[in-house]
């Protein structure tokens, strides 16, 4: 069986770390990937005014798995364009409700907590709450302008990540944090707590726990250790897993899934650092993020072996030192070193 993957590298450092991924990938799987290769980014927005083609969504509904670099260049392209243009149309069609984020120190690394031993999963909601894109401007350009931007919460979008969240921590260790600000947003937050209550009465053999947003923040800087798997709105988890990226050593090491968990269409697997393009020149992009995407790429597919031996070179590698420091190694010596693990 092969499995078709369609490449989006986009910008900066979203091609070398591309690359890496799928060299590594091909060589745990031989044979299994069928990949095809798509230039949608700013550059092409420039050369034709949009992040994609107007029939760019159908033709990636025929792939099994999306594989994305990184997308963005600001200077160029604002990233209101570049993320409304290409991500969050791929998020929100294909219904990849469930963004998750590991979050662990690998061998080798030292994050700035200097401590060792936690292992979280943040799962944040993708495609409604503060990011759905309601509301507006009027005025503009006047005294009198208003921006409103108003919060999606429906009951089918809060459950269904809720036991998606529920079904993780029962194959983990047995531990839900549900996040909100119900203290201060009483409707939209305080709806989510109550369906947290209700469904947590269907998962007796998990433990739940509420925190405030900023209360969970602090949480994760002082006790790392004591979380399991943290589920938040969309707001919140982009909030939460990059500081969860920051304590795990940097973004260079921030994998993440855009999952459908109905598998009705494909998910996408992509590294977070974004395209950086102040080192896109440089050759020192760190592909070990992408590395670990492409690893849970492979066992979304089901190729749970192969993406263990991905892990286990991963941190191999990072156990001798290499690609542990942000610009020490280069992105070819790193995938090298993967690589070699892999044998």
């Amino acid at each position: 069986m092969t499995y078709r993957i369609a490449l989006i590298p986009g910008d900066g450092i979203g091609l070398p770390v591309t690359e890496a991924a799928l060299q590594v990938a091909q060589k745990a799987a031989p044979g299994l990937l069928e990949c095809v290769t798509f230039p949608w980014s700013c550059e092409y927005y420039l050369e034709t005014g949009r992040m994609m083609p107007a029939d760019g969504i159908e033709t990636l509904r025929g792939f099994d798995a999306i594989f994305l670099g990184a997308v963005g260049w600001p200077a160029k392209v604002p990233d209101a364009v570049s993320l409304h243009g290409l991500l969050l149309p791929i998020r929100k069609a294909f219904v990849q409700y469930a963004n998750i984020r590991p979050h662990r120190l690998l061998p080798g690394v030292e994050g700035p907590l200097r401590k060792q031993g936690f292992d979280i999963l943040c799962i944040r909601e993708n495609t409604e709450g503060e990011y759905s894109g309601a509301g507006g401007r009027v005025h503009v350009g006047t005294a009198d302008e208003v921006a409103v931007e108003t919060s999606v919460f429906t009951r089918v979008g809060v459950e269904r990540i809720l036991r998606f969240g529920f079904e993780q921590a029962r194959r983990r260790r047995g531990k839900l944090a549900s996040v909100t600000k119900s203290n201060a947003q009483k409707y939209s937050m305080v709806f989510w707590d109550e369906l947290t209550a209700q469904i947590a009465a269907e998962y007796p053999d998990v433990e739940v726990s509420h925190y405030h947003v900023d209360a969970i923040c602090a949480r994760m800087v002082m006790a790392p250790e004591t979380l399991d798997v943290v589920v938040a709105s969309n707001l919140f988890g982009d909030i939460l897993t990059d500081l969860g990226a920051a304590i795990q050593g940097g973004l260079g090491f921030a994998a993440s899934a855009n999952i459908n968990p109905t598998r009705s269409a494909p998910s996408m697997f992509e590294p977070v650092h974004g395209s950086a393009p102040d080192i896109a020149h440089l050759g020192v992009a760190n592909p070990i993020a992408a590395i670990w995407s492409a690893a849970m790429m492979l066992d979304h597919l089901g190729a749970t072996d192969a993406a263990a031996r991905i892990m286990a070179a991963v941190e191999a590698t990072t156990a001798q030192g290499i690609g542990t420091v942000p610009g020490q190694d280069r992105t070819e010596t790193i995938t090298a070193a993967v690589l070699a693990a892999l044998d």
